[in-house]
């Protein structure tokens, strides 16, 4: 299966839906204010978090509220 790797590191590789379903993703992306594409990737980080295959990473800090994340 080829694949390319964008500048920022993504991976890019063509990928076949059902018609229903590819409907479906694109209003749930819609009702979410996403893309589609970032709407699948949202659900597929989730799902692979969640089966354990995905480490869980913390979300960045703003070092300027002086939290230290603790």
């Amino acid at each position: 299966m080829p694949v390319r790797v964008t500048m920022n590191g993504k991976k890019k590789f063509l990928l076949r839906l059902d018609e229903s379903l590819f409907n479906a993703l694109q209003k749930w992306a819609s009702d979410d204010l996403r893309s589609i594409n970032a709407q699948m990737e949202f659900l597929l980080t989730d799902a692979a978090r969640k089966a354990g295959r995905l480490r869980k990473t913390r979300p960045p800090q703003d070092e300027s509220d002086g939290r230290t994340g603790e």
